[in-house]
């Protein structure tokens, strides 16, 4: 009896540190409808304390294809607790979105595993919503709007380039991460700063799509930042958003600099 009780006790210790551990970011937890009633659930982050006066930088993330669903939590697993982290929070205070992509749907609708895609004509249902949702914020929150900065991995990594091809003027800086893009988009967006990340030994999306587009922008002109890590397959966002000087950079760029 008294090794019953106690081994109850451990379940439920366990259970509640499960519980406790499962959405532990202090995001507000929200869903952005659209006139015609598509929906897509968000979380967003606030700086810690917002200053009367001030505007405050806007960054999004855009997760991978694993965190697709409508529970508004599994696009929090890569890259968002960098960005929530107590000392990154103090170090660069800013709002920040994790939009939630449906199953079945793609922030841009196009083939992963080729080696090139065009650009469709309009952007995937997602990223129309995502794009919605960012005008949304910047009408209602003190956001800097020459600090929207837009970053994302693997499907997300398609999705920033996408993104940032439709609104070219709306971003102050991208980090796109094992993603591809349209190379003939490069001369849109060779004025955005921009840091691509891809793992050498990718086998879900193959290095010479970031290579492509990187070699795309600098010939059009743009002065992009390239990191390819030599012993790296899928997983580069684990390398690439533990980086402190990604935050560096990115929070550095600002629109009125150029």
């Amino acid at each position: 009896m008294r090794i019953r009780r106690l081994v109850s006790a451990v379940v439920l210790v366990v259970s509640a540190s499960a519980i406790e551990a499962k959405d532990p970011l202090p995001m507000e937890k929200l869903v952005y409808e659209d006139a015609r009633g598509k929906k897509l659930p968000y979380r967003l982050l606030k700086p810690l304390a917002i200053e009367d006066g001030k505007k405050y930088p806007l960054v999004i993330f855009l997760h991978g294809a694993g965190e697709r669903g409508t529970d508004n939590e599994k696009q929090l697993i890569h890259a968002v607790p960098q960005f929530a982290a107590e000392e990154n929070r103090k170090k660069y205070p800013c709002f920040l979105i994790a939009p939630q992509c449906p199953e079945g749907k793609r922030w841009v609708e196009v083939d992963w595993g080729s080696d090139s895609h065009v650009q469709p004509k309009e952007p995937g249902e997602a990223g129309r919503l995502t794009l919605e949702l960012i005008d949304k914020l910047m009408k209602e929150l003190p956001i800097d709007p020459d600090r929207i900065y837009l970053t994302g991995l693997s499907m997300g990594g398609f999705g920033t380039w996408d993104l940032m091809a439709r609104r070219p003027e709306l971003f102050a800086a991208t980090a796109p991460v094992c993603g591809g893009a349209d190379e003939s988009t490069a001369e849109k967006i060779k004025h955005i700063p921009v840091w691509v990340f891809h793992g050498a030994k990718d086998t879900a999306v193959k290095p010479a799509r970031s290579r492509n587009i990187v070699a795309a922008l600098e010939k059009a002109g743009g002065k992009p930042k390239y990191t390819e890590y030599p012993d790296v397959g899928h997983n580069s966002w684990d390398n690439a958003y533990r980086d402190p000087k990604l935050f560096e950079w990115m929070f550095g760029q600002r629109k009125t600099a150029r």
